[in-house]
Formats: C-alpha cells, structure tokens, sequence
C-alpha cells in the first residue's frame, strides 16, 4: 500500500507538470519517508518490534529521520530558511522532550500538554510555510504526514501508550459496527444539518471521477490522522484521567465538534453540533473495533459522502 500510493503521488505529480530536484525531494523522499512513518507502525507487530529494538529512553532517534525528510525537502525547494528551521525542529522535538519527562500512569498533564502542541500549529496553520513546494497545493498533506509522524514517535515509541489501537486489520463484527455507525451519522446529521441550513443536496457537484482520489486522500490525511488524535489519544487518555470510558467519551466527542468551530468561519457552531455527533459515532466504532482503522473508515465514508452528496 506505502509503495503504490507513493508511486501512485509520484507519477500524478509529473503528469501534473512538475518534475527536477524539487519533484524528487518533495513527492517522492520527503513524501515516502513521512508516508512511511504514518502506515508502517500500523502494520502487524512493527510497533511491537521498534519497541524493542528502540525502548523508550532512545525512542528520540525516531526524530531523525523526520527531520531529515523534511531538510531534504526544504534544500531542494528553496524553503531552508532559518526561521523554517527553527519552527521544524521545535514542532518535532519539543512533543518528544514532554514525553520524555512524563512519568507514571498516561493521561498527565505533559500528555495533554503535547496533544495540544500537536494539534494547535496544524489548527492555526503554523506549519503551513514550511511546505511552499508546489504553490503551497501539498501543504495540508505534508503537516498531517508532519503531525502524524511526531505524535507516533511521541505517544507510541517515547510515551509508549497502550490501548491506541494503532492497527490496520479486520476482525469479527467490524462491518456490523462500521455500518451501524455510518447509518447513524448520516440519519442524524443529513436531516439536522438541512434543517440547519448547513448540508445543500449537490450530488456530483465536485465531479465523480475525482471520488476515488478524494476518498483516498480523506482517509490518509484526514479520517487517519483526526482517528488518532481524537480517539487513540484524547478519548484513550480521558477515559483514563477521568476512570470512566463514557465520560471520556462523552468529552472527546464534544472537544472534536468544538475543533471545528472555526472552519468556514469562526464560530460555526452548526457544523461543531453535527460534527459532535458525529465524534460519538466515531469513538463508539473505536471503542468496538480497539482500532483506529475501523473508526477511520466510518470518517473517511462520512466524509465522502458529504463531498459527493452535498455542499
């Protein structure tokens, strides 16, 4: 999978006309390297084996080669400036030394601490700059790719967090819950958000032969990385803080919907209600399925079908 979407970016990019140096270090190193960093972990037993070859206190080397992905990126983009360095290495590093210094049971103050160092440049577009190459069209894909790569280093080899669910597989009943989740979004927000005025019927409005990419890329730099965040993480460590799954549940769901106030427009609290319901759903699949994958898949079919469907 690594191989063929990797090839797959690569060839799309110099059909798209770009090619050189910058095409090299962009879609094809930086991209490769980052991709891997997110979809290898999930395959079966590498994280169990990274473990041990890399235990907790030298867990830091994983920071290497993230930041080598994106030098070589920048040296050939012309983006090597020393304020871009600087934001890099401090996004990368910094998650890394709070997790270092956490000790005892999860769900500390340092944990909440890094979450939050994670996910507040990407929400304010901090990170934005240091991806210019081509005309700023794959900044959104490398942050996530960028995010994605610390919080796995961070939480899953430096922290060692259990319970993540950082796994690509199948097991028995997923399709029940994966379809009982879908359904229930799609019952409860399509009318709510019509009613709302937020969700316009518009099916096909962004083309059906671009269906297939766009729920692939909603899958890998959306559904994936929010997945891990949101569920792996938040809802895994309040549920442990607060010594109860329902309560932790309950509050990730709300700080998910609450994480999208902002888009198309501050305070857009119709789409943080839907998008609240929506996080229920999507903890509920996580907490059946222990999987990150499962409550992924019900996002990323959440999503596509908004795109294809609505505006």
């Amino acid at each position: 999978m690594w191989l063929a979407l990797t090839l797959a970016g690569a060839l799309y990019a110099g059909w798209q006309g770009y090619g050189g140096r910058s095409l090299a270090a962009a879609c094809v190193i930086a991209f490769a390297v980052l991709f891997a960093g997110e979809l290898l972990p999930a395959a079966r037993g590498v994280t169990e084996t990274v473990r041990r070859a890399l235990p907790a206190p030298i867990g830091w080397l994983l920071a290497a080669p993230i930041l080598l992905a994106w030098f070589v990126y920048a040296l050939n983009t012309g983006s090597l400036t020393a304020w871009n360095v600087a934001i890099a290495c401090a996004y990368v590093l910094a998650p890394l030394a709070l997790l270092s210094l956490a000790k005892g049971a999860t769900g500390g103050v340092l944990d909440y601490a890094v979450i939050l160092a994670l996910a507040l440049p990407v929400k304010l577009l901090l990170l934005r700059p240091l991806w210019p190459y081509p005309n700023g069209r794959l900044a959104y894909t490398f942050t996530m790719l960028l995010s994605m790569n610390v919080g796995v280093a961070g939480f899953l080899f430096v922290r060692q967090l259990e319970g993540v669910g950082y796994s690509i597989g199948w097991g028995k009943d997923w399709a029940f819950f994966i379809g009982v989740s879908f359904l229930a979004v799609a019952a409860v927000d399509i009318p709510a958000g019509r009613m709302l005025g937020f969700l316009y019927w518009a099916p096909g409005h962004a083309g059906w032969t671009s269906l297939p990419l766009s729920a692939l890329t909603i899958f890998f730099f959306t559904a994936w990385p929010e997945e891990f965040l949101f569920r792996g993480l938040l809802q895994n460590l309040l549920s442990r803080s607060m010594k109860s799954e329902g309560a932790g549940w309950a509050c990730a769901s709300v700080i998910f919907g609450l994480s999208h106030i902002r888009n198309g427009g501050f305070w857009n609290w119709k789409y943080a209600l839907l998008a609240t319901f929506a996080g229920f759903c999507y903890g509920w699949t996580w907490r059946k399925t222990g999987s990150i994958f499962g409550s992924a898949i019900v996002h990323c079919a959440v999503d596509t079908a908004w795109h294809a469907l609505f505006r």
